[in-house]
């Protein structure tokens, strides 16, 4: 291994330093609670701004023994991030410290790094052929009441993206409210009926025992009973908000990701290939450092098997770049005609510069058949 390749991987260790904020806000109360949110979102605002962007890329030719460190922190977060859910759970149910206000704070907070990071981190880890670290992926999408947000991920979202099959890709002019309703129910629809159909192309029922909704939902009963059994019915509420909180986190970032990006339809069907230009890219910096490179969205989608250190920037001819990184962006996109004043015009442009020959947009802006079969 290089001597380089820690150093290299500390950066992407940043959101260690969230954890000792949230025992603060469960143990304190008061005026802490507020590092949570302000910690992991306006306080990269700001140093976003300062740090700027990073435009370099890394020798994609780095194989994953080099990599052993940055892998490490999405492979140990699953345990503290349990660590500081249910302690937090065990704790205030215990202490009597908090007002519910106060608690519904915290558990909003929880929430927040269990979006933020959490989730993220699922995202790579799913992404991987190791069983250990997709297994772990299962985990943290679990700790959400979300298992199948990976069925969706992979077997949805990264096949049909930007084009009327996918759920997740936000449609031009669709306000985030009426997306995430409607995301709620069409994904999890969209994820079960893809793994139905990969069993039934094995002459297997929807009800095997390796159709994956088994693990999701044994996982989620798992930590829900954890909840109950260390906090009892306020440790339930607490369990629910927190994840509750992470999925809309989730979700606001699926929004941006695509907003009103479309692969050309061919006919018959079928759609050009997945280019760079068909995601939104972002490479701030130090919001790529606690989000593991997320922002790098363009080329996830074009190389989704290259390792979050690996993934390329791209310039603003070869991909459509957001105006700021994700922890300043999805506060606008939570005001949807502030969200609509800031990108449809980037939408246009977007058209204009990619698409000239196409007129009418009419058609790719409903979903007239939102569901893979």
């Amino acid at each position: 291994m290089s001597s380089r390749a820690v150093p290299a991987a500390l950066p992407f260790w940043i959101s260690l330093g969230l954890l000792p904020l949230a025992y603060l806000a469960a143990t304190q109360g008061g005026w802490f609670l507020l590092s949570l949110p302000l910690g992991a979102s306006l306080l990269f605002v700001i140093i976003d701004l300062m740090a700027g962007r990073d435009d370099k890329n890394a020798d994609i030719e780095t194989g994953d023994d080099a990599l052993l460190w940055h892998r490490m922190i999405t492979m140990i977060w699953p345990a503290l991030q349990a660590v500081m859910l249910f302690g937090s759970i065990w704790h205030v149910a215990r202490a009597g410290h908090l007002s519910l206000l106060e608690i519904w704070a915290l558990s909003i907070g929880l929430g927040f790094i269990s979006g933020a990071v959490g989730i993220v981190y699922a995202h790579e880890l799913m992404h991987q052929r190791n069983r250990l670290e997709r297994w772990l992926g299962d985990v943290l999408m679990s700790m959400v009441l979300y298992g199948h947000f990976r069925s969706e991920h992979l077997q949805v979202h990264h096949r049909y993206i930007g084009t009327p099959r996918d759920p997740v890709t936000a449609r031009y002019g669709e306000g985030f409210y009426r997306f995430f309703v409607r995301v709620l129910w069409q994904s999890l629809i969209s994820a079960f009926r893809a793994e139905k159909a990969m069993l039934a192309r094995k002459n297997l029922p929807w009800h095997h025992r390796t159709n994956p909704f088994w693990r999701y939902w044994a996982l989620e009963l798992g930590f829900t009973v954890a909840a109950f059994a260390l906090g009892g019915w306020l440790g339930l509420w607490m369990f629910a908000t927190a994840a509750f909180t992470a999925v809309f986190y989730l979700e606001l970032t699926n929004y941006i990701e695509h907003y009103g990006l479309t692969r050309k339809h061919l006919g018959d069907g079928k759609y050009e290939p997945v280019r760079p230009h068909h995601s939104w890219n972002a490479d701030y910096r130090v919001s790529n450092w606690l989000l593991i490179n997320l922002q790098r969205h363009s080329d996830h989608h074009y190389r989704p098997d290259r390792r979050y250190p690996l993934l390329q920037t791209y310039q603003p001819h070869e991909a459509p770049l957001l105006p700021a990184g994700y922890p300043l962006i999805v506060f606008v996109a939570a005001i949807p005609s502030l969200w609509r004043r800031l990108m449809n015009p980037r939408v246009r442009q977007w058209r204009s510069m990619y698409y000239p020959e196409i007129t009418d947009w009419q058609p790719y802006k409903t979903a007239s058949n939102p569901y893979p079969r």
